[in-house]
């Protein structure tokens, strides 16, 4: 048998790399095929308890007794705890008036499931949450972490981009169902204004939760990335690569509110990182501005004459006011008066 030479050394390691990808496709096809099967199972079995019930009029310690007998004649099988099989019964009951989603709840792990079923109770939103985490691979810290931050509702609002003007279609709308109109900061635990190199470190001490906020796919490459052409030297924020849009995300921050201009040096970078930092299977670079605020009108008349895909986004540095309270509470120059109130009394 002849052994492999130095010269072909490349060819054998794309060789292996080639079945290495088949075996990671073939072992998420079976885990897939796993999961699709239990689900279904599941809802046969939820279907089952409903029809029985209301056939014969039994109540619900037919769950506890079905629960016991279950685990004495499958005692290896760990799915048949009285909690569980009441929430297969609810799982049946609240998705059988919905077909639409009957498909895409058995994409998606069963936990998975429970989570979106107990928490989210709108059929629009439900549609989102499994749809996304089915597409997107949401681990399930990443949904509830998704939910909590409201990011159907987000999803919801207007997004200012030009995607669609130069993106081809398909990727237009993965770009834009990536972007969010609103990023929330809160977490930073910033309690008053700061500069915009004070706000990227605090990003960068807390990637963890910034890389959470941005949402499933984005990964981390640096910032004040460097940026050369010819005897010129740029700096760009941050910059990420996004997995499943297979693209370059550069990221500015703006402290202030968006101008036009911020637009124009955007295009800029991201002509040189697609000049110089794309690879030649990677879509284009996509550039995000995320700023305290934005004006629609604005920012969609700077983005028109834009020949790159840039989208402008606001973050949330502090806990929103419910609105019944706004107005109620004291402003800046209201405590300045107070604490010279109190000054001059000490006096």
């Amino acid at each position: 048998m002849s052994s492999i030479t130095p010269s072909s050394d490349s060819a054998y390691q794309d060789f292996l790399r080639a079945i290495k990808s088949q075996v990671v496709q073939s072992r998420v096809g079976a885990a897939r095929a796993v999961n699709r099967s239990l689900i279904e199972f599941y809802w046969s079995f939820g279907q089952l308890i409903v029809e029985r019930q209301e056939a014969l009029g039994w109540g619900k310690a037919v769950v506890e007794r079905l629960s016991a007998d279950l685990k004495q004649e499958f005692p290896e099988i760990k799915g048949f705890s009285p909690q569980n099989l009441w929430l297969i019964r609810q799982f049946y009951t609240e998705y059988q008036q919905t077909p639409n989603l009957q498909q895409l709840v058995g994409e998606i792990p069963w936990g998975h499931n429970i989570l979106i079923m107990q928490r989210i109770k709108d059929e629009a939103a439900r549609h989102y949450y499994l749809e996304a985490t089915a597409r997107l691979g949401w681990t399930r810290n990443v949904l509830l972490n998704q939910i909590k931050a409201g990011a159907y509702e987000v999803s919801l609002q207007d997004k200012s981009h030009n995607f669609k003007a130069v993106l081809p279609e398909y990727l237009a709308e993965q770009a834009e169902e990536t972007l969010k109109s609103q990023y929330s900061l809160e977490f930073l635990g910033i309690a008053q204004a700061v500069h915009e190199r004070e706000l990227e470190r605090n990003l960068i001490a807390r990637l963890k939760d910034f890389l959470i906020e941005l949402g499933y796919g984005f990964c981390f490459i640096g910032n004040q990335y460097r940026l050369a052409l010819g005897d010129n030297e740029y700096f760009l924020d941050l910059l990420f690569y996004h997995r499943f849009l297979k693209c370059l995300v550069a990221i500015e921050l703006k402290t202030g509110r968006f101008r036009p201009e911020y637009a124009g040096k955007m295009d800029f970078y991201l002509e040189v990182l697609n000049d110089q930092e794309r690879a030649p299977d990677d879509n284009p670079t996509i550039g995000i501005i995320l700023c305290a605020e934005k004006d629609r009108l604005e920012v969609e008349f700077s983005l028109k004459s834009k020949a790159n895909p840039i989208g402008v986004a606001t973050y949330q540095l502090y806990p929103e006011v419910p609105e019944e309270y706004q107005g109620m509470l004291p402003t800046d120059d209201d405590w300045r008066k107070l604490l010279e109130s109190a000054l001059s009394e000490e006096a």
